[in-house]
């Protein structure tokens, strides 16, 4: 999903300066329009900033060093920390004017490790990873079976049967605890439930991750998903390509686990197929993504396993932590809590049971979630290189220039948020403009491919946790974010679960 990505990382591309003297003509003054060289910030001693950056334990932190650079430089600034240069924007009209200079093919910052791994192995990159017009033309395929909003209702029964059967894991905890209640620290859990709920819609099987025993395979599966992004991380700022020619270890695993990954893909091809031999007449049940691209037959099955694997890596960390963060708000504001409970008993009600039709009617738990994206985003930016000349807070920005819009800090920002501190999902309700202000599934045609998938399955299961029971926080500390390729919790969430029939 993604991916979001939505991620922050180096990249060996540097900024090139103008080779023109025309200056475009985006402007709502007659001042004059000032020179690159002129935007504030640290960018001309880049070997200096690298230290500085690795003294401020930046790569754990580098949304906060953003919103101080935002605070101390103003609304644009330019930084160069070692081969890593950009211009960084946080006003959501700045936002505006990026999104209309990416071209027709958008391109963003890539993940190195993971496109390092596909060069090792000679795979195809998928769209996460693709530019030009292989992306688009792969893209405008997989929009129509992946984010198309018809998509939905296929989506659906699958998401929802992995919502009910995570409920009854719940249960089933509450009752082994013996005290009518669960405190846990939920992260592991939301990940296999993220996992499964992923698999079933792509590749159109259950995993058996909700069940007490785990397959092996299934097991190996994980592992190597964890293994995957805990290897990724530190390679944002060591080239793999080094890493690999000096043997070290974090590449052989990253190799391993990324092989673990594909050959999962391979053993559901393999699945299909033979399903398909069995039975080429459709039983009438949607079979899954995967399987709707083999049979559409209008791309490779490298370029349709590539794509999905990404889908997959990107769909898992960032909509469990979303989730976890969702209900650590929801803990801290029982009354709230109580408000979107009300909502969700009248939209069933309403709805008579069809569930899609009842999506369209909470309106308070989608904004619950836009919330809880603006306070703890999955991705710190969102990056483009533009293809054009452009103006930006009344500077030249020459084009192939890197420019990051800072989503964690515009988030957080008062003049753009009143009281950005407070968790208020009634902020999204307003009829007033939201305009470019939630942005943590991208924009435009290079927007989170996974984005429909994702925005159901969380919307599902918080319908379904809502419904069943009540969420609650032992002790109002707060809990900051820390970055490792995306923004996780710095300290274990613990929340205690009860039962909505349980005495309070």
């Amino acid at each position: 999903m993604i991916l979001r990505a939505r991620l922050a990382q180096s990249l060996s591309r540097q900024v090139r300066t103008t080779h023109t003297g025309r200056v475009p003509a985006v402007r709502k003054d007659s001042s004059a329009v000032q020179p690159f060289s002129e935007i504030p910030g640290q960018w001309k001693n880049s070997v200096a900033n690298l230290y500085t950056f690795w003294k401020m334990d930046g790569l754990r932190n580098i949304h906060r060093i953003m919103v101080h650079n935002f605070n101390m430089h103003g609304p644009i600034y330019r930084e160069k920390v070692g081969y890593y240069e950009s211009v960084n924007i946080i006003k959501p009209e700045d936002a505006a004017v990026l999104f209309k200079a990416e071209g027709h093919y958008p391109k963003r910052l890539r993940v190195e490790a993971w496109t390092s791994y596909r060069d090792y192995r000679n795979r195809k990159y998928g769209v996460l990873l693709k530019d030009g017009e292989d992306w688009k033309s792969n893209r405008i395929i997989l929009n129509k079976e992946v984010i198309s909003p018809k998509m939905q209702g296929n989506f659906v029964p699958l998401l929802d049967e992995v919502g009910q059967d995570f409920v009854a894991r719940v249960y089933k905890k509450i009752e082994r605890s013996g005290q009518n209640e669960w405190t846990t620290d939920l992260s592991h859990e939301l990940f296999k439930y993220a996992l499964e709920s992923v698999s079933h819609v792509l590749y159109g099987e259950r995993l058996g991750l909700l069940l007490d025993y785990i397959d092996p395979d299934a097991q190996h599966f994980i592992d190597c998903i964890t293994l995957m992004f805990k290897t990724t991380s530190p390679m944002l700022y060591l080239p793999p390509a080094l890493l690999r020619h000096t043997g070290a270890r974090i590449w052989k695993d990253h190799v391993e686990a990324w092989d673990g990954i594909f050959n999962q893909a391979d053993r559901c091809i393999q699945s299909i197929y033979r399903q398909l031999r069995k039975n080429p007449e459709a039983s009438g049940k949607y079979p899954g993504v995967l399987a709707s691209l083999l049979m559409l037959d209008k791309l490779s099955i490298e370029d349709i396993k590539a794509s999905i694997t990404e889908l997959m890596a990107g769909g898992v960390d960032t909509t469990s932590i979303t989730l976890l963060w969702t209900l650590y708000e929801l803990a801290r504001h029982p009354d709230l809590q109580e408000e979107i409970r009300a909502e969700i008993s009248a939209a069933r009600i309403a709805s008579k049971g069809d569930v899609v039709q009842m999506l369209k009617m909470v309106p308070l738990l989608k904004g619950a979630l836009k919330e809880t994206l603006r306070l703890h985003p999955v991705a710190v930016s969102l990056q483009r290189y533009i293809t054009e000349d452009i103006v930006l807070q009344n500077y030249h920005i020459p084009a192939g220039t890197l420019v990051q819009l800072g989503l964690y800090a515009m988030g957080r920002d008062h003049r753009i948020f009143p009281h950005p501190e407070q968790y208020r999902p009634s902020r999204w309700l307003r009829s007033q403009s939201h305009y470019f202000r939630s942005l943590s599934f991208g924009f435009g045609p290079r927007q989170c491919l996974g984005r429909r998938i994702a925005e159901t399955e969380m919307q599902l299961f918080l319908i379904h946790m809502l419904e069943n029971f009540r969420f609650e926080k032992q002790r109002q500390v707060e809990v900051r974010s820390t970055f490792e390729l995306i923004l996780l919790p710095e300290k274990p969430i613990m929340l205690t679960i009860k039962p909505l029939n349980a005495s309070r």
